[in-house]
């Protein structure tokens, strides 16, 4: 990898370091523990970011704060790690880089240099609260205020006065950033624990992740200086918010990826020894096939957007907060549904807490919700691709296909034409879309967003497989080239089929629209999908 972030050797260190740590402090039955008595483990956090043991948060931290410097790439390795330990405890951590991110990215240089080193040298925990009762995730309908105090004709300081729903963090967070509607627009500011008028409601009484703290935050007339607006010019919070939802967004994503393959992992375990027939689960189609292969191959299409979103920020590349939609949705879906089947893969006992599949499905939920809903993440991709397909007539995606054929052309095995078959036929329904003045309908612009999402992971999955192979999970290119062969041929059918079904429901006027999908190549392409099945299972069961 180059461009920002650690070199492999220091985030291999960082990564064993955390699972030796989890082992024997994070044991099934502290986990369970904490879960079952909702309570955050003050202890745990300490630890994970004193700099004498773990100093995680240091991960988050550029090196002139006295920081690591971690780039995305690291992130997204120890948010995967984090999540198959204990997603509750990952979220204690990811809001504390939350929280820093409007400084980090939004701070004047003495901001900056102030803030990110105390966080560095004294550990703090941080809380980002932005998120309001009646606004969700919309940043833009705040009703949190913030007053100009000023002497003499110059703001020395701002009252805020507002509330905040659903911050992590919020009622254990040692230092808070807060977006509030000040006269010149949205702005962040920062407010320390103890401040007088800032208190937090109780915990949240949670679905799952109830090793993390969810809070309401009060601020009641809360006097901040004026140093502490993030940036010194009002106005910029929503800019700010935006420069890090590809960067957060992946980290998420990286949640649900690694909470979805622990609970993955466990149904092959469980496969092997339990005996149906005279025969172990894990060489029976109808529990592989349907429990097994289809989570494996999602959730590695979705960790190959990650690692190829991760390596484009750590060059320095800007404005990629589709792709960071893209890599979120597919990755906590993946991770749900992966979930959801291992409690079916385990039966009676996956519906236990002992066995931990009912508690990790509880917990990955989350990663559907915050920092944007899926709803929102589709919401997200199809106006920025929609945006994309008309400013190229429709080459956009074209081009793309045009050069999946090449590669396919060069090296069969990826699954590239099975990509470029997506890619074309999401053309073909993006254009009748625009033709036919489709995306009036609500519904038919989000089913959009989902249809792009499995599209460009196919492409994405097939560009990569071999040409960079993860160092992140224990199966080799042939494993994972059958897995891109399997996403490819699922994405081209659901493209060209649900995009069918939605262009003829809302009323699309042409007669051969079936025919300009090219469904009879797509259906042929399914030709051989079992026998990548097929081997795609004895691989995941000789790995895990």
């Amino acid at each position: 990898m180059t461009g920002a972030g650690l070199d492999s050797e220091t985030r291999d260190m960082i990564l064993d370091t955390l699972r030796k740590y989890a082992e024997r402090k994070l044991t099934i039955d502290y986990l369970l523990e904490l879960d079952h008595e909702d309570r955050f483990p003050d202890e745990v956090l300490k630890e994970l970011n004193d700099p004498m043991q773990l100093g995680l948060h240091l991960l988050f931290i550029p090196e002139e704060f006295n920081g690591l410097g971690g780039g995305a790439y690291d992130i997204y390795r120890v948010s995967e790690l984090m999540a198959s330990i204990d997603l509750g405890v990952a979220t204690g951590v990811l809001a504390t880089f939350l929280g820093s991110d409007p400084i980090r990215v939004g701070g004047t240089p003495e901001q900056r240099a102030h803030w990110m080193g105390r966080i560095a040298d004294e550990a703090l925990l941080m809380a980002y609260g932005a998120t309001e009762p009646q606004a969700g995730s919309d940043l833009g309908a705040l009703s949190t205020k913030a007053v100009p105090v000023q002497d003499n004709g110059s703001v020395t300081g701002y009252h805020i006065s507002g509330r905040k729903q659903w911050i992590s963090n919020g009622g254990v967070a040692d230092l808070y950033t807060i977006l509030a509607l000040a006269p010149g627009g949205p702005s962040w500011f920062v407010v320390e624990r103890g401040a007088e008028g800032l208190s937090h409601g109780k915990g949240e009484d949670k679905h799952g992740i109830r090793a993390s703290n969810t809070a309401a935050l009060f601020l009641e007339d809360v006097y901040v200086p004026a140093e502490r607006l993030i940036g010194g010019v009002e106005g910029q919070g929503l800019a700010q918010a935006q420069a890090v939802f590809g960067y957060t967004r992946l980290m998420v994503g990286a949640f649900g990826l690694g909470a979805g393959w622990e609970a993955l992992r466990r149904a092959i375990r469980y496969s092997h020894e339990r005996i149906q027939g005279g025969a172990p689960l894990s060489e029976k189609q109808g529990y592989t096939h349907k429990l097994i292969v289809p989570n494996a191959t999602r959730l590695e299409a979705a960790r190959t957007y990650i690692e190829w979103v991760a390596e484009r920020l750590d060059s320095g590349e800007q404005g990629l907060q589709t792709e960071g939609a893209v890599a979120k949705y597919m990755a906590t879906e993946a991770g749900n549904r992966a979930a959801e089947d291992a409690i079916q893969a385990l039966g009676g006992y996956g519906y236990t807490k002992e066995y931990m599949v009912e508690k990790i499905k509880r917990d990955v939920r989350i990663t559907c919700i915050y920092e944007g809903t899926s709803e929102i993440m589709e919401w997200t991709i199809s106006r920025d691709r929609w945006q994309q397909h008309l400013k190229t007539q429709g080459a956009f995606y074209n081009d793309w296909a045009a050069r999946l054929d090449a590669q396919h052309a060069a090296d069969p095995k990826n699954g590239a034409n099975y990509a470029a078959l997506a890619l074309r036929a999401l053309a073909v329904i993006l254009e009748r879309a625009r033709i036919d003045r489709l995306t009036r309908n609500q519904h038919v612009l989000f089913r959009l967003g989902e249809l792009i999402a499995w599209a460009e992971t196919a492409a994405v999955f097939a560009e990569r497989v071999s040409a960079r192979p993860t160092e992140a999970i224990n199966l080799d290119v042939a494993a994972r080239q059958a897995l891109a062969r399997i996403h490819g041929r699922n994405a081209a059918l659901k493209v060209a089929g649900e995009g069918l079904q939605w262009a003829i429901g809302a009323g699309q006027t042409d007669p051969n629209l079936a025919g300009s999908l090219n469904l009879p190549a797509i259906y042929a392409a399914q030709a051989g999908l079992i026998d990548d099945m097929n081997f795609a299972r004895d691989q995941l069961n000789r790995a895990f």
